[in-house]
């Protein structure tokens, strides 16, 4: 299938999940993500969940990350730009949630794309080959592209990989794993 087809497929497919399926394969997807060998880092980008889109509940991994005393990096979203700015989750960071009710730090410290060291990617579906289908802005592809070349990246879906997405193109950028609630594909 395209990408388009996958996204609309996938959305919904999502929608079908209630709220108690979506936290109990969130639970999953967070205690299998445990057995990564991606703790000895030091920054971790993750997103915050749109409820309205049903995305898996990433208050886990936040959970875990604090629990580790990592370093969690969050990001606003520039519509204008097509490009995330990053800050580091403090204490006193304010979440807000945006016109697309992407929850949003409202500002504080500034982190480069070069420190990140592991980021969390959102995505609707993906492929046995680590493709992913995000929703169409190519905000993370933009982001991602501008890490360092190992950092490592792990994508989050309450379904299985498709068989190919046959529209990828070369400024797609692929994971290095993506964690369901059964199991971990890693992508080499």
């Amino acid at each position: 299938m395209t990408k388009a087809e996958l996204r609309k497929t996938y959305k919904l497919k999502r929608q079908e999940l209630s709220s108690e399926v979506i936290e109990d394969l969130s639970l999953q997807i967070a205690n299998r993500l445990l057995s990564l060998p991606i703790w000895e880092f030091s920054f971790y980008h993750l997103f915050l969940s749109i409820e309205e889109h049903k995305e898996i509940n990433t208050d886990y991994i936040l959970n875990i990350l604090s629990g580790k005393d990592k370093n969690i990096v969050i990001s606003k979203s520039d519509f204008t730009t097509g490009n995330l700015t990053h800050f580091l989750l403090t204490d006193g960071t304010v979440i807000k949630k945006n016109a697309y009710n992407i929850p949003e730090p409202i500002d504080g410290i500034e982190v480069s794309n070069q420190k990140l060291e592991v980021v969390f990617v959102p995505l609707l579906a993906f492929d046995k080959q680590g493709h992913r289908v995000g929703y169409g802005k190519g905000f993370y592809d933009r982001f991602l592209a501008e890490c360092k070349p190992e950092t490592i990246k792990i994508g989050f879906s309450f379904f299985e990989a498709e068989t190919i997405i046959e529209d990828v193109f070369e400024g797609d950028m692929a994971l290095d794993y993506c964690v369901t609630p059964t199991q971990v594909y890693h992508f080499n």
